[in-house]
C-alpha cells in the first residue's frame, strides 16, 4: 500500500496501522498519528456529512507535501487523504511522523497536516442538518 496518496478507500484501522508502519523504525521512540474525523458540528451548526472533491493532481501534491516535510525535518512522515462522500465519524485524513523523541514527532506531524490542508487541492462541501450545504475553503 502506498502511504502518500489520495483515495476513495475507507480509512480504517488497517490504513492507520499501515501509515504508522511506514514511518516507524527501531530508532524511533515516538510515532505520532493524526486522524482527521468528520464531526457533527461546525460553527454551532449541525453537520450530517461532507463531500470531498479531489483534483486529479491531488496525490502528486500530497506526495510533495510528505517529501518536503520529510526533507525539512529529517524525519519519516506519511499521509493518506480520503475523498468522496463521508459521514459523521468517518476518517478523512491519516498522517503520521516518527522521531527519536515525542516533541519532534508531534511538530513534524502538525507541520505535515497544516501543509496538506494548505496545499493539496481537495475541496470540502459540508451538509448541515437544516438541509443547507456549503463549500469550505474555495
Amino acid at each position: 500500500m502506498r502511504v502518500s496518496r489520495v483515495t476513495t478507500d475507507v480509512l480504517d484501522g488497517a490504513v492507520s496501522r499501515a501509515v504508522e508502519d511506514a514511518v516507524g523504525s527501531p530508532g524511533c521512540g515516538a510515532v505520532v498519528t493524526f486522524r482527521g474525523v468528520v464531526r457533527d458540528v461546525d460553527d454551532h451548526r449541525g453537520v450530517t456529512g461532507l463531500d470531498y472533491e479531489a483534483h486529479p493532481d491531488a496525490t502528486a501534491v500530497l506526495r510533495r507535501c510528505v517529501e518536503s516535510v520529510a526533507a525539512e525535518t529529517g524525519l519519516r512522515v506519511a499521509a493518506v487523504h480520503r475523498y468522496g462522500t463521508l459521514v459523521v465519524g468517518d476518517v478523512a485524513l491519516v498522517a503520521a511522523a516518527a522521531a527519536g523523541h515525542r516533541r519532534e514527532a508531534f511538530e513534524a506531524c502538525s507541520l505535515l497536516v497544516e501543509r496538506i490542508k494548505a496545499e493539496v487541492p481537495i475541496w470540502k462541501r459540508q451538509h448541515f442538518t437544516d438541509g443547507v450545504s456549503e463549500w469550505v475553503g474555495l
